[in-house]
């Protein structure tokens, strides 16, 4: 069996939505000290749907995919489901990662999790109603 998925390779080759928001509504960033890869995630939010989303990360293929499908995952959705978005579900969508490489699926999700709160917190009207 394959170490890696074909669309874990897929998005290591041919990433999406890689690069900068220059006027991000909300920009996240979050590293592993451990193994030492560092994401970026910027987001454009208008009416409360996510319209854009940009990546940078430094790191290895894991992390890479995680970030591409982590953006694919929350193109054009509502926050409130861009909110729910988990680690578990980057790693199904990308048909799954080694045991040792989900830390970078947990990588993409709190990049999100930060751009979301730096977005809140420049926008506190913004934010769901919690329930």
């Amino acid at each position: 069996m394959a170490l890696y998925s074909e669309k874990v390779m897929d998005h290591f080759r041919n990433p999406r939505n890689v690069g900068v928001i220059e006027d991000a509504d909300g920009v996240g960033e979050v590293g592993n000290a451990k193994c030492g890869d560092i994401m970026k995630m910027y987001l454009k939010i208008e009416n409360g749907i996510v319209t854009d989303v940009k990546f940078e990360t430094f790191g290895c293929g894991s992390a890479i995919a995680s970030s591409s499908m982590a953006t694919e995952l929350i193109k054009g959705k509502p926050l409130e489901e861009v909110e729910q978005l988990t680690n578990k579900a980057v790693a199904e969508a990308l048909d799954g990662l080694p045991d040792y490489k989900m830390h970078c699926s947990v990588l993409a999700e709190e990049a999100i999790s930060s751009a979301l709160e730096d977005y809140y917190r420049k926008h506190p009207e913004a934010r769901p109603p919690k329930g």
